[in-house]
């Protein structure tokens, strides 16, 4: 994720003295210095040969490097020599180039004045890509659904970079933008992980921005002028957005503007700007900042939009501030919080969903702790270190080490750190058979992780069997040692490895490391690694165990440091990074941690570390079981802008994101746990984008085993978990009742004329029934797949299935289940009046496509989106055989194979049920991507118009009572009158999914959770 280069001093004693942690001051502006003073020895790399005079134009040139870059296989690394490089369209940096300028200056990107497709719209100078474009003799590339419309010239073959982006990076390069280039931006930067910018000065001028859409990391980024520094909407993974150490000066309109973008910034400087962070109108972020200074704002230093929404969640710690008359402004309501002084500290600032202890649920509240300064203190030190200059590394093929895939290195690297401190991997497969153990002053370097890969050979002697665990590489105990920019791979069959065992100090660095095995690791070949078998129940050679290693990162006996850019989703390790037995201070910048087994980031006995931009992820396949955050036995940790995620293809629940034992004084900022997901792709209907939140992400967000105590909301700004006595709970307004448990995942809930309950117990592949007079019954339980449900006025089920490749709606009579009748889809013209069953609940964020509209100069809204995606009727309906009910035929997105190993999606089986209702009257719909509820006016072909905001919560289902009132399911039963004032809640002793009224009278209110019936009689 992270850099491998880093800003540094020239000579070595200022080097040194950088490496022993030495405070900086302030960010100012002033020419930058070079990272890379020369171009480090790589046989792999490719050096740039183009016109560097600022007026020739060298597109061509730079744009065959790269080209050739990523024709290598896996990737590649380009090198560009200092001068001045103007160009006259797009550069597109393909999937895993790494871009780096050398020499004593920094080279430059120009755009000269007025260059031609810089006017109108948004042009991007540089576009990182989803996708290589053919080469020739190649087959041509696939269709491309969502292309960036930023290139200049526009390119439709283009794919956008996305979530299965990784590796690609820019460093040590400057852009200037001449006037007359008003949608001029520097860089196009939707990543994902192990992707990066660093080390760059971007003098804007009059351009729109420096950067347009974010991915992953920045560091050591500073922006001068232009409208913005930075103009993003949501990243395109949806992971946080991390920037450290950088600075905006002289922004017309804000230095960043932005939606859901995950900000999370440290030592970053706004200086002489209207704005420190504008969040666009009706948006939220989860906004964290930590020693962040602003001086000379004159509006705001943050524009807080979408107040009372669970979604937007604003933090910061240790901020100052000098000519900051506001520190928050409140877009929606005009409320303003003002800093105390004309120079102010602000130790802690919150705003959102703020929990008062375990246990409970939240309301909106701010919170700001500030005190006058007679000055503004001296900066940090930068949250990254630098690296020691070039001409001190020792390339390590100098030394004897092959890096060729075959040679065992392991002695002659071992020498090599033996006998010099800095040390240059080119790329290559480093294989060795044993532990490469760090002085307390070595520095590893590399510049591409998934290039230059250190890789234990399978079966290693030393590392079977049972026994302690033994590191690929191990660090001296305390010291400042540095690994940077390294794969390392601890292979399938070696159950005694841990890849990086730390046990270094608090001035120490790992960064942009890769703890290669699972997803995205590439092989020597350039060959992709496939981690699964045929049905993703194991690894293809079934020798190579899951969860058979140690964690791929273990931080122990009084191990600490810097930990930036780091993605660990090997699945034949226990968890991506485990803490242990350490009071050191540990700061984590942006880790992913994903596709563990059982855990994917643990804790036991730690104190004094703080994890900002956390990012979990649970696959479908081997981690369906796993939790995203472990704590034992540990005090005086924060997570901010934390992120606990599982595929929207996941198959089954899970209970918690967090679990604690035996621990306090644990601070939580920003949670955001969720499932949500999507996808671009082409098909026999056209191209198009996905999106939707799965029916599985973690029921609850913390479950603390020592206190017994649950947290239900699952998008929070604020609690901390400290001894303190939990609260009281609040009486429900109605008692529940269990009818019945030991499912594995209800939903697809329907209530037939006379009150009968039917629903799906989907694993099982059964559909139930209850009565009070029978109780739990068994309907069906052919294997056909069944996932909702509707009852025609006969009394026969319509159910919709995920079989086929389009689904399938069947109907079948209770009374003869065997007696199956597939249902054709019929044009929706041909119906006028009657009852549709629609989704209760529905997704869409947009984020495949650029919402920023230039020349509103505004962002379509998730309100906007919603509206317009809902309100278009359904082409054909699957209509009852009676014809009293239909279920219009939403499109189904397939990823996959066509068989049942493929994934079905659409909004009709991604919902928990179906509400009806006759067409022209008002049903209530829930909208996830906004958390908010709405009343709407149901038209043919289940076309929703008239959307009427309703209430603020808008969780798994809604439901309308016989008295109407409005129940909302979103962790627990949450009751609205028919106005929408909130009138209490019924407390559910698990998560409620669907709600329905039935029953004899129609007044019973069922409540479906994952693994168990309720009811309540409100």
């Amino acid at each position: 994720m992270t850099a491998s280069p880093r800003t540094f001093r020239a000579g070595r004693a200022l080097a040194m003295v950088l490496l022993a942690g030495a405070a900086l001051p302030a960010l100012a502006a002033g020419p930058s210095r070079s990272a890379f003073t020369a171009a480090p020895v790589d046989p792999r790399a490719i050096t740039v040969a183009a016109p560097c005079d600022g007026t020739t134009d060298a597109t061509a040139a730079i744009q065959q490097a790269l080209d050739a870059a990523a024709g290598q296989g896996g990737g590649g690394i380009v090198f560009l020599p200092a001068g001045r490089y103007r160009l006259a369209r797009s550069l597109y940096v393909w999937p895993g180039v790494r871009l780096f300028g050398t020499g004593r200056t920094r080279p430059v990107f120009v755009l000269a004045p007025a260059t031609h497709g810089f006017q109108r719209g948004v042009g991007s100078m540089i576009v990182f890509t989803g996708n290589r474009r053919a080469a020739p003799g190649e087959p041509a590339a696939r269709p491309v659904p969502v292309p960036p419309p930023t290139s200049v010239p526009f390119d439709p073959g283009i794919a956008d970079a996305n979530s299965g982006t990784f590796y690609s990076a820019m460093a040590n390069v400057d852009f200037e933008i001449g006037e007359g280039n008003p949608a001029a931006t520097a860089v196009r930067f939707h990543t994902a992980q192990h992707a990066y910018l660093s080390h760059i000065d971007f003098r804007l001028g009059s351009a729109l921005a420096g950067i347009y859409q974010v991915g992953n990391l920045g560091m050591d980024l500073r922006f001068y002028g232009g409208r913005y520094g930075i103009l993003t909407e949501k990243p395109s993974p949806a992971w946080p957005y991390t920037l450290l150490d950088s600075l905006f000066e002289g922004q017309r309109d804000a230095a960043i503007r932005e939606h859901e973008a995950g900000l999370t910034l440290v030592n970053t400087v706004f200086r002489n700007v209207p704005v420190g962070v504008e969040i666009d109108r009706g948006y939220g972020d989860w906004l964290f900042g930590r020693d962040v200074r602003f001086e000379n704002v004159a509006r705001a230093g943050v524009i807080v939009s979408n107040e009372g929404n669970a979604y937007t969640q604003i933090g910061f710690d240790n901020a100052v501030a000098s000519g900051t008359p506001v520190f928050a402004r409140f877009r929606d309501s005009g409320r303003e919080v003002a800093g105390p002084a004309a120079r102010y500290r602000v130790r802690a600032f919150t705003y959102g969903l703020t929990l008062p202890g375990l246990g409970t649920l939240g309301t909106y509240e701010t919170r700001m702790v500030a005190s006058p300064l007679a000055a503004l203190p001296r900066g940090p030190a930068a949250a990254i270190r630098a690296l020691p200059p070039v001409s001190a590394w020792a390339n390590v093929r100098d030394l004897g080490v092959r890096g060729d895939n075959a040679a065992d290195d392991t002695a002659a690297l071992q020498r090599a750190i033996d006998t010099h401190r800095f040390l240059y991997f080119p790329a290559g497969f480093y294989r060795v058979s044993d532990t490469l153990r760090l002085r307390p002053d070595t520095v590893l370097i590399g510049l591409h992780p998934s290039l230059t890969q250190i890789v234990l050979a399978e079966d290693s002697p030393l590392y079977r069997g049972i026994g302690s665990p033994r590191g690929l590489i191990e660090s001296a105990k305390g010291g400042g040692a540095i690994v940077s920019g390294l794969g390392l791979f601890t292979g399938g069959r070696n159950p005694r490895a841990t890849a990086l065992l730390w046990r270094a100090g608090a001035q120490s660095l790992v960064d942009d490391v890769k703890f290669q095995g699972g997803h995205g690791t590439f092989l020597a070949d350039g060959s992709r690694l496939e981690p699964y078998n045929a049905d993703h129940s194991a690894d293809p050679d079934p020798g190579k165990r899951w969860d058979g290693q140690f964690a791929s990162l273990w931080v122990t006996d009084g191990g600490g440091g810097t930990f930036n850019g780091l993605w660990t989703p090997n699945t034949y390790a226990a968890a991506g990074l485990h803490v242990s037995n350490t009071d050191t201070p540990g700061h984590v910048y942006q880790m992913s941690a994903e596709h563990h087994r059982r855990a994917e980031i643990v804790l036991d006995g730690v104190r004094n570390w703080q994890f900002l931009a956390p990012q979990t992820e649970e696959e479908a396949g081997e981690s369906r079981d796993a939790v995203s955050l472990e704590v034992r036995n540990s005090r005086d940790i924060l997570f901010a802008n934390y992120h606990g995620y599982r595929v929207t293809r996941s198959l089954q629940p899970a209970p918690s994101a967090v679990v604690l034992y035996g621990s306090s004084n644990i601070r939580f900022r920003n949670v955001h746990v969720n499932a949500e997901s999507g996808f671009a792709t082409c098909d026999a209907n056209g191209c198009g984008t996905y999106l939707r939140a799965s029916k599985y992400p973690y029921e609850n967000a913390i479950t603390d085993v020592t206190r017994g105590a649950v947290v239900r909301e699952r998008e929070f700004a604020v609690l901390d978990v400290t001894d303190a006595a939990l609260p009281a709970p609040t009486a429900p307004l109605a008692p529940v009742r269990k009818l019945a448990d030991a499912f594995h995942a209800l939903g697809g809930g329907a209530v037939d004329a006379r009150g009968k309950l039917y629903f799906v117990d989907r694993p099982a592949q059964r559909i139930h029934g209850w009565t009070e007079q029978e109780g739990l019954s068994v309907v069906a339980d052919a294997p056909l797949d069944p996932v909702n449900l509707a009852v025609d006025r006969s009394g026969r089920l319509l159910v919709l299935s995920s079989a086929g490749a389009a689904a399938t709606v069947y109907s079948l009579d209770p009374a003869r289940p065997q007696a199956i009748e597939t249902i054709a889809p019929t044009p929706a013209a041909a119906r006028g009046t009657g009852i549709l069953a629609v989704p209760g609940s529905f997704w869409n964020n947009g984020e495949f496509r650029d919402q920023y509209d230039p020349a509103r100069d505004r962002f379509t809204t998730l309100a906007e989106m919603f509206a317009r995606d809902a309100a278009q009727p359904k082409a054909q309906l699957y209509v009852s055989p009676d014809g009293s009910i239909a279920l219009p035929a939403f499109r189904v997105w397939q990823q996959g194979p066509a068989d049942h190993t493929g994934w079905r999606f659409s909004d009709t089986l991604d919902t928990y049920g179906f509400v009806t209702g006759r067409i022209g009257e008002r049903i209530y719909v829930a909208n996830g991507s906004e958390d908010r509820t709405y009343s709407a006016l149901l038209g043919a072909g289940g076309a929703l118009t008239d959307l009427k905001p309703f209430a603020a919560r808008g969780g798994e289902s809604v439901a309308t009572g016989p008295d109407g009132r409005v129940y909302v399911a979103n962790g627990q039963v949450f009751v609205y009158a028919p106005d929408g004032r909130e009138l209490g809640r019924i407390d559910v002793p698990q998560r409620p999914l669907q709600l329905l009224f039935g029953g004899a009278d129609g007044r019973t209110l069922f409540i479906l959770s994952h693994h168990a019936l309720f009811s309540a009689r409100p």
